[in-house]
């Protein structure tokens, strides 16, 4: 990694997109320390503080802090990455939207736009909800239509600009611009939690005992991080071999390829959209005051809470847990179904003359490619399963409270190997054309 970037710095043009890309990254570290005008952040910052649900700590370090201290990128990219979700799923549904999917790239700029337009609604949505719905306990001290208007205005415009920022550094600098806005807002509250964990577990402890516990934290960590490299580089390859046909007076084909199924075919949304969904009755309880551990409604809300899990001293918390490993498969099901489809790939393999040694073409290699693919997710799931697993497991079991978790281990690994393959394609790019120039 470190020799992929020593090297792109020798080279002009890249060099130049990634002080792009820097200088990105400053404006939005920038934006996210900005306040709101008219609002009051200490009563926001308290609010936050008292609140037991760790929804709220998994927005807040997908906005970077920003939720927290009601600046005005609180909302993030949020907004977009739930509408681009809601893009791919209804390209599924509406014909209209499949079609423009396989246009080519016209239909892609046209789903694009689409996709910015959904992006602004469910920002002023969101701003408004927010504004009605905190404006008048305290957050904004002299509420009215002007400054409720502001607030909105503030917070749905930040939104915005950062989805901007982020396809100006697609364009301009490397890697993808959204996932570098999210890396980096995810990035930025770790030094926070690293200092944490040493307060918690090695500062005023022995010497051996403070050397043990840093040295699991860092095997911890690293552990963490290698899975995720795995689970993130493993895929399944079906051989796939061409026939030869005549083309004119050529012979054309007979070459062989494969088709790579990833072990992690879904990626991160599985857990994204199953911690999404266990922390919707939170989220709406929280606001009614309602906390784990009161009647039977406060049990199931613990039970739903990552933070009681593997906790000792509430044992029946951690029943959520059976909850979240079946939303994480499903999902990882539903998800993969949607993006990728057996049927049209045999029927795409097929048209061209491929078949898969010793599978029949047609609907014997969809029935095989279905087989494979449910046990390529299978193990994907699995595999997820343990990574967002480990973090949640020490917070349980010792209270290592971070805001960060598997999620944001698997967004921040992948985001940096994508973009390292980027640059090390760019480099590999430029280095054909001077062969071909000189």
């Amino acid at each position: 990694m470190l020799e992929t970037l020593r090297n792109a710095f020798r080279i002009k043009d890249i060099r130049k997109k990634l002080f792009f890309t820097f200088c990105m990254i400053v404006v939005i570290r920038m934006g996210s320390q900005l306040p709101i005008p008219g609002v009051d952040r200490n009563y926001f910052a308290n609010w936050f503080a008292q609140q037991s649900s760790d929804a709220f700590n998994f927005f807040s370090a997908f906005t970077g802090g920003s939720f927290e201290r009601m600046s005005i990128f609180a909302l993030s990219i949020t907004p977009y990455i739930t509408s681009s979700i809601i893009m791919q799923l209804m390209t599924i549904a509406i014909p209209a939207l499949e079609e423009m999917h396989r246009d080519g790239e016209e239909g892609r700029k046209k789903i694009a736009s689409i996709t910015r337009y959904v992006t602004v609604a469910l920002a002023l949505i969101e701003s408004i909800a927010m504004t009605i719905g905190f404006g008048n306990s305290g957050l904004i001290p002299n509420m009215n239509v002007l400054s409720g208007f502001t607030v909105v205005a503030a917070l749905t415009a930040g939104s915005a600009f950062l989805m901007w920022l982020g396809e100006r550094i697609t364009e301009n600098g490397v890697g993808n611009g959204i996932s570098i806005v999210l890396l980096v807002n995810i990035l930025s509250s770790i030094p926070g939690d690293i200092t944490g964990l040493f307060e918690l577990f090695v500062k005023g402890q022995p010497l051996a005992k403070a050397g043990f516990a840093a040295l699991i934290i860092i095997a911890v960590i690293l552990v963490t991080i290698v899975l995720v490299i795995l689970l993130d580089d493993a895929q399944r390859r079906i051989p796939v071999q061409y026939a030869k046909k005549m083309q004119g007076r050529r012979m054309m084909g007979g070459q062989s390829t494969f088709i790579p199924l990833k072990v992690n075919t879904a990626g991160v949304i599985p857990v994204i959209f199953a911690s999404s969904l266990m922390s919707i009755p939170q989220i709406i309880m929280s606001f009614t005051g309602k906390n784990a551990g009161t009647g039977i409604g406060g049990t199931i809300l613990g039970m739903l809470s990552q933070n009681n899990w593997f906790n000792l001293s509430h044992p029946v918390y951690s029943i959520g847990l059976l909850l979240y490993i079946v939303l994480i498969v499903f999902f990882a099901y539903f998800y993969t179904s949607i993006t990728f489809n057996p049927i049209e790939v045999a029927d795409n393999m097929k048209k061209q003359g491929g078949f898969i040694p010793g599978i029949r073409p047609g609907k014997p290699t969809t029935d095989y490619l279905n087989k494979v693919l449910g046990y390529v997710i299978i193990l994907g799931a699995i595999g997820l399963i343990i990574v967002v697993l480990i973090p949640i497991f020490f917070n349980g079991m010792f209270g290592a409270q971070v805001s960060f978790g598997g999620t944001s281990i698997i967004i921040i690994v992948g985001v940096i190997l994508e973009t390292l393959k980027q640059i090390e394609s760019q480099m590999l790019v430029r280095n054909y054309k001077g062969f071909l120039t000189d």
